[in-house]
């Protein structure tokens, strides 16, 4: 093809092709997840990320569909609101007979092409419609291949070794590709079309007919990815169509919804809601969110957590979800390999060739230091806004032995502050959220030598164990509770002696090994305000740092302050600005009163979202700062879109900039110091539950503040608002 050339064994698009566009189409269901070109395509181009993945292995590395020889012109490719449906119009180029005749006009033939996504199934539907004058004949063509790499071997983990590609079975309307991993599963792709091709082939698909005008024909094709021959439910194209777009009508808000009066903001909220939809239905751990497309379409402990706590206050079936799967994984005992001890909560789990192997140490890892201290702290939340307590005395033994976990493995020297360093090294050197292997430093960019003892880390065990406090009391445990809140008493006290530090008008990144401070100005210490540890006139110093010229980019806070030795914008973790990060600081200034510094936050990443594809906030972005003349914010070239924690963001900020607390116990919905950006009038919730009740609130914008009025109520909820 004229738009591809081969360097060595790598394929490569040319700039001036229309195939240069970079911008992916991602579709998901469960363990299945597809990244197509806009064409619908998947190219095998350089070391891209393009491919049908089931169960964390590739099962298509290569399907591309051609119209005479060429690719089509695109006319136009999204997906669709609700993400299960990818739709893509393209129409012919010019078709030259040999002597140079044009033989069919470019512009002629339309094509629709359709593809949604089942558990381990890829439904594709062609359809063509002859718009001429005269007949035309046609030849089509599918080319595919499968190169069963791991999702680790994608991202560019090199392997000394891989199983064996077996003989490929050709069949009248079917090429059966297959593999025999190291792992000594079976791993096949199956591509089923209708009608049958002309001709068949082990890497392609031919189809020639004749279309008469205004015509039209269709081509379906079927791909069907299995482990170890595991039969599939496969429909028909229009049974599948049908049951697709029936799961679609479940909102994973269930009944609530939220709207406001400007369309464009709504557009980010439907986005959001959908994106988090995707990330949750059909997984095998029934309400759980994967952490995001390409890399993290698995269980991520602290994702998931963060994710449900964003959502909680609308939406508490996500953190019940999130408690239940993250409790019944938690460790039992110590395994170095694994980083894992008593009473931890997981960080990863994975199920591909390379994690069974132990090639990678993720197939069930726990290293993450903060999953334990958060699991706690979102059990606490959920308490406050359900006040389900069966449910909660059902998982209070995990609690207990995370709390466990915290006071002795957590913190292992005994001085009070909860620490980590890995016990393989194999494992993550980082493990905190920002967790890239130079992100935790000193002012002089040395890596901070282990155990390190995280700003945030401190936040979340205070958090945790007021949670844990407020859990027991109402299980009649009062002398547990009485002494969990003496010991965050205690660590708060500890925490401004330790962690303050009056030249960065901060809260220090880090304590290293040798409890020096790592005096550099990062996003951590917003963590501190989200978990309320700060002592009010630190808090107030902070809220101005995190929102100084240094450390907002106008799009949002950065991770790492302009000016720190290892600040890069185009890093991961050192100047980036990441969406979940930046929702967190936000509702952290709006619990001291910071609201317009709030505001400030959500109105960066509103026009963020405006210049985004799809209006997807990715999983990060770059942190250049906002120029007038910029178009939207730098994208960071491999960040998961969409990814559950910058999905679910945008209601964690709407919570934040309204002064939101919900209080299930006294059946209490309290507005505190409630504001809104300028460009919105209005935000709209219905049906907002809290226990048998159920009401509406309006949040109306006025010259002179904010209303709050309740349109509807039914049973028993108090709504007040505080200023």
């Amino acid at each position: 093809m004229a738009d591809i050339i081969r360097v060595k064994d790598k394929y490569y698009v040319l700039a001036s092709s229309a195939l240069a566009d970079d911008r992916t189409r991602v579709l998901k269901y469960g363990d299945t997840f597809g990244v197509f070109n806009r064409y619908g395509d998947i190219e095998t181009v350089g070391d891209g990320q393009l491919g049908l993945f089931y169960a964390e292995t590739r099962h298509l590395s290569r399907m591309t569909f051609r119209l005479h020889g060429k690719a089509p012109l695109l006319l136009s490719s999204t997906i669709q609101d609700d993400n299960a449906f990818l739709s893509v119009d393209l129409t012919n180029l010019d078709s030259t007979a040999a002597n140079g005749r044009v033989t069919i006009s470019r512009g002629i033939v339309h094509i629709y092409r359709s593809k949604f996504l089942d558990d381990g199934l890829c439904y594709e539907h062609l359809r063509l419609t002859n718009y001429g004058l005269e007949p035309i004949d046609l030849a089509l063509s599918f080319d595919f291949g499968a190169d069963f790499a791991d999702i680790f071997e994608v991202r560019g983990t090199p392997r000394r070794q891989k199983g064996q590609l077996l003989p490929v079975r050709v069949e009248n309307d079917s090429v059966l590709l297959s593999y025999h991993g190291l792992d000594d599963v079976l791993r096949t792709t199956c591509l089923r079309f209708s009608p049958q091709p002309t001709s068949i082939s082990e890497n392609s698909a031919r189809f020639n007919f004749k279309l008469h005008p205004k015509e039209e024909s269709a081509i379906s094709l079927t791909t069907v990815c299995e482990r170890n021959s595991a039969a599939k439910n496969i429909r028909p194209y229009k049974d599948a169509f049908l049951a697709r777009r029936a799961q679609c009508d479940h909102r994973i808000l269930g009944n609530c919804q939220v709207s406001t009066s400007n369309k464009r903001f709504n557009m980010w909220l439907s986005r959001s809601e959908a994106d988090l939809q995707m990330l949750i239905q059909g997984n095998p751990e029934a309400g759980y969110p994967y952490a995001g497309v390409p890399w993290f379409n698995t269980v991520f402990g602290r994702d998931g957590i963060i994710t449900a706590l964003e959502c909680l206050w609308l939406a508490p079936s996500i953190a019940e979800g999130v408690l239940t799967y993250l409790a019944s994984t938690q460790a039992t005992e110590k395994n170095a390999e694994q980083d894992a001890e008593p009473g931890k909560i997981v960080h990863e789990m994975r199920r591909g060739e390379m994690a069974t192997l132990n090639e990678v140490p993720f197939g069930r890892y726990y290293g993450s230091v903060d999953s334990t201290p958060l699991f706690v702290l979102l059990a606490g939340a959920y308490f406050r806004r359900t006040n389900n307590l069966p449910f909660l005395q059902k998982i209070w033994p995990n609690i207990f032995k995370a709390l466990q976990w915290i006071d002795s493995y957590g913190d292992s020297d005994g001085d009070g502050f909860v620490e980590y360093a890995r016990k393989t090294p194999e494992g993550l050197l980082q493990q905190g959220w920002k967790d890239s292997g130079d992100s935790i430093m000193h002012a002089d960019g040395r890596i901070a030598e282990a155990p390190i003892a995280l700003c945030e880390v401190q936040a979340y065990v205070y958090a945790a164990k007021l949670s844990a406090a407020a859990i027991s009391r109402a299980l009649g445990e009062a002398d547990l509770a009485t002494q969990l809140e003496q010991q965050a008493t205690e660590l708060q006290k500890r925490f401004e002696q330790f962690f303050w530090n009056d030249e960065l008008r901060s809260y220090v990144l880090a304590l290293d090994g040798k409890k020096e401070q790592c005096r550099v100005r990062s996003s951590n210490a917003g963590h501190a305000l989200f978990c309320k540890i700060a002592d009010r006139p630190h808090a107030a110093i902070t809220a101005d740092t995190l929102l100084s010229e240094s450390m907002f980019s106008g799009w949002g806070v950065r991770t790492l302050a302009a000016g720190e030795v290892r600040y890069n914008p185009m890093s991961y973790h050192n100047g980036s600005v990441w969406p979940h990060d930046n929702a967190l600081v936000a509702l952290g200034l709006s619990l001291y009163g910071f609201q317009s510094k709030a505001v400030q936050i959500l109105s960066g990443l509103y026009e963020a979202s405006l210049q985004v594809d799809l209006n997807r906030l990715p999983e990060l972005f770059c942190g250049f700062h906002k120029r007038a003349e910029s178009h939207g914010p730098t994208l960071y070239p491999v960040a998961c879109a969409p990814q559950a924690w910058a999905s679910g963001s945008v209601y964690l900020l709407l919570r934040a900039i309204l002064g939101i607390t919900i209080n299930a116990p006294e059946k209490l919905i309290r507005f505190e110091n409630p504001a809104l950006p300028i460009n919105l009038d209005e935000v709209m919730i219905q049906d907002l539950q809290i226990g048998d009740a159920t009401v509406d609130i309006l949040v109306r914008r006025y010259p002179d503040g904010v209303a709050i009025d309740v349109p509807r109520r039914r049973g028993e909820v108090e709504v007040v608002k505080a200023v």
